[in-house]
Parts: C-alpha cells; sequence; structure tokens
C-alpha cells in the first residue's frame, strides 16, 4: 500500500473514531483505546515503510503514544469498571508521565541528527519562548499545586509531572523548530502534534485546578491531534528526513524575533496582572524569570556581537588579503597570501588543514566553480582526523587549481562565505597573474586586451596625462559606451570626487604602492550617478601597459543595500523616525544647550485591547507624523518604545520647549481616525502627556532623561493630556510619595492603622444609634495621618484590600465589645473600597470575620461608592444580594456625587443613602439645595431606603432635616471621629 493510502486511511479511521467518541460517551473508553493504540502502530507502519536511517526516535515516539493511552484506558478502568472517583495518584499517572520521557529522547534525537553542529543562537532563541511559557506554567498550572495543603506530596509531584513534562517537549520541540535547514511536512506534523498536546494539557490542567474538567470535553480534541499528527508524520515520506545531518544553522527572522519578544514581555504582563488583582503571590519565581529571560537575551545579544566582531576581523582580514593579492606578482606569491587570510580566519587553537593542488585539464572550459563543502573521508592520510572540507576549484589556460580548507564541521559553516570571497579573490589575482604573465610573454597589447574581453569589472589602462588609453568591452554595461580611450580619466568621475581620483594617482606614481578599494562617484553615460571601487597599480614599466592600470568595479547595489542596513539599524520600521539608538548618539553629540521632550500616549493600551495592533500601529503612525510636523525638520523625533516617542531639540531658545510641548499636546489632542480591519472607521484618542528637561539643569544625559521621564509622569499624575517641565520638587514630591506608597506595605503588619468613631445620632431625639468606622495611618516619622494623604495610594499599590480587611475586623471586635453594655447601639458602619470589594472571595471574608468577632450580621453597615454599583454590576449585585441575605446592610456613601440613575436607584440592592456632605453645607442659605435635599429624602422614602445626611455642623441643619423628614445624621454637630474610649464619652453625653 502506498504511504498516502496509508496515510488517507488512517485519517479517516480517526476522524470516524473522533466523531464516535463525542457522540456516544457511553463508548468514551473503547473509542479513545482505538484511537491511541492504532496511532502507536501507525508509527510503526511507517517505520517499516520508510525504513529511515534512524529507527529508534520512532520507536520511542510510538511507545510514548502508546504509555499515554495505557494511562487512558487505565483511568477509564479505574473509574468506570472498579468505581473510584478521580483516582489520583494512580497507576494511569505512571503511564502518563513515562511517556513525556520518550517524547523528550526522541526529539532530543531528531535535533541532533538534524543539526551537525551545536547551534548557541538557535538554542538561545528556543530557550526564550521556553522560558516564558514555563513562567506561565508555573504560575496557572504549577503553583496551584505546589501550595494547595490538601495535596500530599506524591500527589504534589505527580500535579508538578505534567506541566514540567510539558515543558520538556516545548523546550524540545522549540529547539527542533530553530535548527534550521528545509521544514518538511513531517516536521510540520510533529510540530502541530506537539502543539495540540501542550494546548489540551494546559487546558486539561487549568480544568483540574478549577475543577470543571470533564472527560469528552474540548481538551480532548488535542491529544487527538496529538496522536493523529505523530503518526501521520511518520507515514509521509518525509519522515527521513528527519535523521539526516548536515543542516546550516537558521538566521533569526522576523517571526523569531516576534516571538522571542513576545516572550520576554511574559514575565512583566504576569507581574502587572497579579498586581491588578491585587496580590502578588508568584514575585519570586517572575524575578527568576524576568531575570533568566533577561540572561538569555544579553547572551543573545552578546553571541550577535561576538558574531558581528568576528565578522569585522574576517572582512579586515579579507580586505588585507585583497591587498596582499594585488600585490602578488606570482602564483607562489598569491598561494602565500591566501595561505595567511586562511591562518587568520581561522580562530586561535582551533585545528585545520589547508591545500592549494593544481592538475592539468585540457579542453576543460575556463572559470570558477561554486564553494561547497565536500567529504575527504577517503583522503584521511592528507586531511585527517577531519572528515569534511571546503572546495574550491579554477579552471584556467588548461590548469585546474583547487583549494581544500578541512576543519571541523561547525568552523565550516561560519567560515563558508569568508572562504568563497577570499577564493573569488585569489582566483581573480591568479587570473591577473595568468594574464600579466601572458601579457609580458607575448609582449602585445592587442592579445592582453583578448585576454580581459570577458572581465566584468572595466579595466583601464591611464597614461601620464591621465588620458585613458584603453578601456575593456565591460566598460558598456558600466558607463554606457566603449569608446573611451583619448577621454581624460576626470570625465567619467563626479567633480566632488575629482580630489580623490587625483590623491589616487599621485599615491601610485609616488610608488606607495597598489591602492584598493578606492570609493568614488562614477557617472554614467545616462548622466546617472554610480559609485565605484577604483584600484590602481602601476605598470608604467611593463612594455605592454606602458601605464597605470585602473580598475573600476560598480558597487551601487550594495552601497545601496549598506545604506538600507544602515538605515534600519537607527531608524523605527513602523513609523520611520528615529529610534532610540539614534537619538541616543544624537544627544551626545549634542554641544549647545538642548531640550529633551518624553512624550507618552495616555491611552494607548485601550486602542489595541479594543481595536487590535492594526489599528495601534496607525494610530503610531499618524501620531509620529503629527509630532515630526509639530516639531519641524532641525530637530529630532524618535520613537523609543511601544508608545513612547522622544523628541531632542538643540540650540535651545527661551521658551522654546514648552511651546513646543503645548503644540504636540494640542495636535495630539484632536481625534484620529482608524480602521479595524473589517471595513469599519473609528475616531480614538492620541491624547498625551509630555514631560520636559533641559541640559542646563542637568548634571549630564542620563540625568537629563532621567529627569524628562519624571516630567512626563507627573504630567499623568495631573490628568493626562497635558505638559510638564522638570522642577525640583517634582523630585521631593515623588520621593515623598514613594516613601508613603512603600511604607504602606508595612502599616497593617506593624500594627500602625488606628481606628476612630463618629456617633450616628436619631435626629429627632438625639440618641446614638450607631458609630461609623474611620481609618488613620500612625506613620514612624510624620504622625498620625489623614485618609486623603494615604487611601489614593493605597488603592495604587494594593494594600487598601488589607487596610480594608483590618478595619472590618477591628471594626466589629470594638462594636461587640462596647454593645455589651451599650444595647442602644444599634450598628457599626465600616467603608468598603472597590478594590476590596471586587477582591476574590470578599463576601467569605465577612462571613468568617463574622463569626470570629462573634457579631450579628443586622450590626454591619457597609458602605460602598456608587461607582462599583455601576460598574461589572452583575457580579457586584450577587454578592450585594448574598450580603444583605446573611442580614447585612448596604449603604450608598457620598450620595448624588456619583452617577446614578433613578432607574438604576430603584433596582439597587441597598439599604442606605448616606447624602454627602456637600449637599448639607448649603442647605440653610441655598433654596435650591434645600429643595434638592428634601428630593432625595422623599424619593429615599419612596424606595423604603433610611437616610443619614453627613456633615451636619449647625443646629439649624439639624432641625430643617428633621422637618424633611431625615431621622439619622452624623457631624461635628454631635462628634468629630474620636477614640474609643473618647466615643465612650460622647455617647454618654448624647444618649
Amino acid at each position: 500500500m502506498s504511504a498516502a493510502r496509508m496515510q488517507l486511511c488512517f485519517g479517516a479511521w480517526i476522524i470516524a473514531l473522533t466523531a464516535v467518541f463525542y457522540a456516544l460517551p457511553q463508548l468514551h473508553m473503547y473509542a479513545w483505546a482505538a484511537i491511541g493504540f492504532p496511532a502507536a502502530v501507525a508509527v510503526l507502519a511507517g517505520v517499516r515503510k520508510h525504513r529511515p536511517s534512524r529507527r529508534l526516535p520512532w520507536y520511542l515516539l510510538s511507545a510514548m503514544i502508546a504509555f499515554f493511552t495505557a494511562g487512558d484506558t487505565a483511568y477509564n478502568v479505574l473509574t468506570e469498571f472498579l468505581g473510584q472517583d478521580h483516582p489520583f495518584p494512580s497507576v494511569a499517572d505512571l503511564f502518563y508521565l513515562t511517556a513525556y520521557p520518550l517524547q523528550a529522547i526522541a526529539l532530543l534525537i531528531f535535533i541532533r541528527a538534524r543539526s551537525a553542529t551545536g547551534n548557541r543562537a538557535a538554542l538561545l532563541d528556543a530557550l526564550v519562548p521556553t522560558a516564558g511559557l514555563s513562567l506561565l506554567s508555573w504560575v496557572f498550572l504549577i503553583a496551584p499545586y505546589v501550595h494547595d495543603d490538601q495535596l500530599g506530596l506524591l500527589a504534589k509531584l505527580t500535579s508538578v509531572g505534567y506541566p514540567l513534562g510539558d515543558l520538556l517537549a516545548l523546550a524540545m520541540v522549540a529547539r527542533l523548530i530553530t535548527v534550521g535547514g528545509r521544514r518538511s511536512v513531517t516536521l510540520h506534523l510533529l510540530v502541530a502534534g506537539v502543539v495540540g498536546q501542550l494546548v489540551a494539557d494546559a487546558v486539561y490542567g487549568l480544568g483540574q485546578v478549577a475543577g470543571t474538567f470533564q472527560v469528552g470535553g474540548p481538551s480532548d480534541s488535542g491529544w487527538i491531534i496529538f496522536y493523529a499528527s505523530t503518526a501521520l508524520a511518520a507515514l509521509h515520506p518525509s519522515m527521513r528526513d528527519m535523521t539526516t545531518g548536515d543542516v546550516a544553522p537558521g538566521v533569526a527572522g522576523g517571526r523569531r524575533i516576534a516571538v522571542m519578544s513576545l516572550a520576554a514581555l511574559i514575565a512583566p504582563v504576569v507581574l502587572l496582572v497579579e498586581d491588578l488583582r491585587g496580590t502578588v503571590g508568584d514575585a519570586p519565581m517572575i524575578a527568576a524569570a524576568s531575570g533568566g529571560i533577561f540572561l538569555l537575551v544579553m547572551a543573545r545579544v552578546a553571541g550577535l556581537m561576538k558574531a558581528q566582531r568576528e565578522t569585522a576581523a574576517r572582512e579586515r582580514l579579507l580586505r588585507i588579503a585583497g591587498a596582499d593579492l594585488v600585490a602578488a606578482t606570482t602564483e607562489k606569491e598569491a598561494g602565500e597570501a591566501v595561505r595567511k587570510a586562511v591562518a587568520g580566519l581561522v580562530p586561535s587553537g582551533r585545528p585545520y588543514v589547508f591545500h592549494l593542488l593544481g592538475e592539468d585539464a585540457p579542453g576543460a572550459p575556463s572559470g570558477m566553480g561554486p564553494t561547497r563543502r565536500v567529504s575527504v573521508e577517503d583522503q584521511t592520510s592528507i586531511f585527517a582526523p577531519h572528515r569534511a572540507a571546503l572546495y574550491a576549484e579554477l579552471v584556467s589556460s588548461g590548469r585546474r587549481k583547487m583549494a581544500y580548507l578541512a576543519a571541523d564541521e561547525d568552523l565550516l559553516l561560519v567560515l563558508e562565505q569568508s572562504f568563497h570571497a577570499l577564493m573569488a579573490q585569489g582566483i581573480m589575482a591568479v587570473e591577473r597573474i595568468t594574464m600579466t604573465a601572458e601579457v609580458n610573454r607575448r609582449d602585445s597589447e592587442d592579445y592582453f586586451r583578448a585576454l580581459i574581453q570577458s572581465a566584468s569589472d572595466v579595466i583601464m589602462i591611464v597614461g601620464d596625462d591621465e588620458t585613458i588609453r584603453y578601456a575593456s568591452p565591460s566598460a558598456l554595461p558600466v558607463f554606457g559606451r566603449t569608446d573611451l580611450a583619448g577621454t581624460s580619466l576626470y570625465r567619467l568621475i563626479a567633480g566632488t570626487d575629482h580630489n580623490d581620483l587625483r590623491h589616487l594617482l599621485d599615491e601610485v606614481r609616488a610608488g606607495r604602492g597598489v591602492r584598493d578599494g578606492v570609493d568614488l562617484t562614477a557617472v554614467s553615460g545616462d548622466d546617472l550617478l554610480l559609485q565605484v571601487e577604483c584600484t590602481c597599480r602601476d605598470l608604467r614599466d611593463e612594455t605592454a601597459v606602458g601605464g597605470l592600470v585602473v580598475t573600476i568595479r560598480d558597487v551601487t547595489e550594495r552601497r545601496r543595500l549598506e545604506s538600507d542596513l544602515a538605515h534600519q539599524a537607527y531608524h523605527d520600521a513602523l513609523t520611520g523616525l528615529a529610534n532610540r539608538a539614534l537619538f541616543q548618539s544624537r544627544l551626545e553629540q549634542a554641544t549647545a544647550t538642548t531640550a529633551v521632550l518624553f512624550v507618552d500616549l495616555d491611552d494607548f493600551k485601550e486602542v489595541n485591547d479594543s481595536l487590535g495592533h492594526a489599528a495601534g500601529d496607525q494610530l503610531l503612525i499618524t501620531v509620529a507624523r503629527r509630532i515630526a510636523e509639530v516639531v519641524g525638520p532641525l530637530n529630532v523625533v524618535a520613537r523609543t518604545g511601544g508608545d513612547e516617542f522622544a523628541v531632542l531639540i538643540e540650540h535651545v531658545a527661551d521658551g522654546e520647549p514648552e511651546a513646543v510641548a503645548e503644540r504636540i499636546v494640542a495636535a495630539l489632542g484632536a481625534p484620529f481616525e482608524v480602521s479595524d480591519g473589517a471595513g469599519g472607521t473609528h475616531m480614538v484618542s492620541g491624547a498625551a502627556s509630555v514631560g520636559i528637561a533641559t541640559s542646563a539643569e542637568s548634571g549630564g544625559i542620563s540625568e537629563l532623561l532621567r529627569r524628562a521621564d519624571l516630567a512626563m509622569y507627573m504630567a499623568k499624575t495631573e490628568g493626562k493630556n497635558t505638559w510638564q517641565s522638570y522642577q525640583d520638587e517634582l523630585h521631593e514630591a515623588m520621593v515623598r510619595r514613594m516613601e508613603l506608597r512603600a511604607a504602606l506595605n508595612e502599616a497593617v503588619p506593624g500594627n500602625q492603622m488606628r481606628l476612630r468613631f463618629q456617633s450616628i445620632v436619631d435626629l429627632p431625639t438625639g440618641d446614638v444609634v450607631g458609630m461609623e468606622a474611620l481609618v488613620r495611618w500612625e506613620h514612624p516619622h510624620r504622625g498620625l495621618l489623614g485618609p486623603n494623604e494615604f487611601i489614593d495610594l493605597s488603592e495604587e499599590n494594593g494594600a487598601v484590600v488589607a487596610i480594608g480587611g483590618w478595619v472590618l475586623r477591628e471594626a466589629l471586635h470594638m462594636f461587640t465589645s462596647l454593645r455589651r453594655d451599650h444595647d442602644h447601639l444599634r450598628y457599626v458602619s465600616v467603608n468598603v473600597s472597590a478594590r476590596q470589594f471586587r477582591t476574590a472571595g470578599f463576601v467569605d471574608q465577612v462571613r468568617a470575620v463574622l463569626a470570629e468577632t462573634g457579631s450579628r450580621p443586622e450590626w454591619l453597615l457597609l458602605e460602598i461608592t456608587e461607582s462599583l454599583v455601576l460598574h461589572d454590576a452583575d457580579q457586584v449585585w450577587r454578592d450585594l444580594g448574598e450580603l444583605r441575605a446573611m442580614g447585612i446592610r448596604i449603604a450608598i456613601d457620598d450620595f448624588g456625587t456619583g452617577y446614578s440613575s433613578l432607574s438604576y436607584l430603584s433596582q439597587m440592592p441597598v439599604d442606605v443613602l448616606k447624602i454627602d456632605k456637600s449637599f448639607i453645607d448649603d442647605i440653610l442659605a441655598n433654596p435650591q439645595q434645600m429643595a434638592l435635599v428634601d428630593t432625595i429624602v422623599r424619593l429615599a422614602r419612596t424606595l423604603d431606603l433610611t437616610v443619614v445626611a453627613e456633615g451636619i455642623e449647625l443646629d439649624e441643619h439639624r432641625a430643617a432635616l428633621v422637618e424633611m423628614g431625615c431621622h439619622f445624621g452624623q457631624g461635628y454637630l454631635f462628634s468629630k471621629p474620636v477614640s474609643p474610649e473618647e466615643f465612650l464619652i460622647s455617647t454618654r453625653g448624647l444618649s
């Protein structure tokens, strides 16, 4: 049976059994075994059919599939026949975990077979995404098991073994992809199978952590793809290529660099996500992963720098060798120059063998053959202990000249291009020497002209008056004409380079040797400018020549490519602006007073998240154009990061940086139109924050950049879409803010938080019916701080969750203690921040605190903000409903300052409205304010809600509220926020 028919039959079998598996749940066990075990047999059939050079990895893959299927079968037997409920760990896990090493060994053998040498760069390219995904596996798959106190040691080791096995498979397949060489169908199938396995294992692991995994779910399709792809890979004829070596190392392309870039961002994204969740529980692992990825990237950069240095050194050696070859007058001298160059190209300490051989080749066509690698195992007496060599040959004048460079295979891979270039120069030198010898031997310029008819470079003989006496036919494609004889050499060279040409000719005439590789600008017959390399040799003493031999090579395309590469190295590919490297270089070169503006888009992430990266790229391109238009061509604009730009203004005039910043903010404040890739257009904001710093007030470049960055950050903290110049106070304020923010993390553990209580009074009677718990921070150095000085900071760094939990617990402890002697106190009111409320398990935390303190639910009133109810309404309202079902009452704090509508208010799961102090202050002097408060009270009474007025400072306020029908209030008229002891005294006084 043909391989194609075997693949077709097996594919049909898998499709049919997959349909049975999903359509008939009662046959899961049998259908799964009928999928897995035949897949293992199919791998063996593929080995028997195609007979690869190395069969062991395929046998290992077959065994691996068999073990996986055996594990599934064992698990099904334990659950369906023996009645065990989720047996774990069990004999099935032993089968599963044994399969991972078998798979890894098989993939490692493929890697060894496909890569003739170690490829450190490809290894690093594979390790970077592996490290990033390892962090994800730790955070979402491994850590939950490690920290699960309900699992025993064996269960933990077994649970952790699965993601570790997946990471091992990921590392192997990533390394296999980066080996290089031809991407066969078998390779793609193996990679697809491993990807299916990893996705299925990840979904299974997450489902196990969440307790939602069910047999027959979507994740099973990943394992089916894994079995089927592995079997189809073995059945395809290209499976033989998986164990053939001698693959050249690949070059990191755009997709590989993109994958490494995304992998490098995994650690900070995980850290950001955990910070937004309020708990950073994996900080050591995130730090280790970040450090590891950083070291891998630095190792990759170091490798690139080393490779660049080695390449530069080889190019320098080739230029020196070129000069030596040009100076050589005999084939022996040319051979010595080549041997010297080869010795310089081979790294010190690396063994090699180099031979130049010659033989007669009558009738063979002249020319240079391609450089290639050849086996020299049959010539061990000459090249031992090496097995391979680089080979180049030249046939000239009936003589074949052969060059062999034998060395280790990894060294041959590195030196192949340099060896080819050297041999090309050597062959050109030999041709030139042979040509010169023939010219001398024939003593005829006509014969000399015949020999150079086929030369691609323009070869000219120039007299002492710089007049061309002879030009080779190759002048036609370069200069558009061949009748150059009698023309001044200067007419072929652009006027701007005449001095360089004159200097070249004078140097050669003065006997200072051959001048090689001088760059000049030539003019073609169509008046087009060409970049040429010019070499000049003094042959005035040669009878057949009697002049200077000038060789001109057209290098226009090469110079254009070099220019393009240089532009790419110093410019941003997306916007065309200068990049960070060029900006830094221009900043270092600046001599006069300069100003640096940092521009950062305020809400760029929202555009990327909502409309996609294509729309984000459109926005960046348009923003770059607007900034460049505002700044003008005399200043430098650079894109230094994702949505970060920088402007360098040299020779700064008074007020100029501020004016430029103002124009940038205005220009970017206008909406941008972008498309979403689906035919729709959207207006988005490109608003930005700009920070300004000048060199006049900075001690150096680093300080200048730091100040601009700080100023930009302060512009963001002041509301965004604005600009800010650096001031020393900014730094001091930032330091103070950072110190407070850092100290907040120790406030609760360090017992620095204090509670204050304010009475809630029955307005008609004056009786104290409740108390509101208010938090203060007893800072070790700054004393007692009010909430306005630290609550916002605690929201930023997540400390508000711990502080809120402490307040809830301490307030209930205190209230329970007070109520034993003061049963007229009905409840204690506790504020809950939105971040604390949204923390997972908040309702359970409240229930636990009530049980711990012995408090009754009706004693607790939780105060929340309007914005909390309006955002994430479904989940928030469910939690509020659960709290109210327990008997806890809910209050809307500072009512009237938010955005509640009447429809929302009528549906909100709340019990109490607290009218903000700003409404109470003006009710005596402002009839409209009085009417507004009266309306709120009436509305609350209609909706059966209790009203508490805040900020009552005058007895007239109290009287007016009582007349409206508001029964409860608090404020300085009754009591300021006081300590628990003082609260007892004030309570007695008011009661």
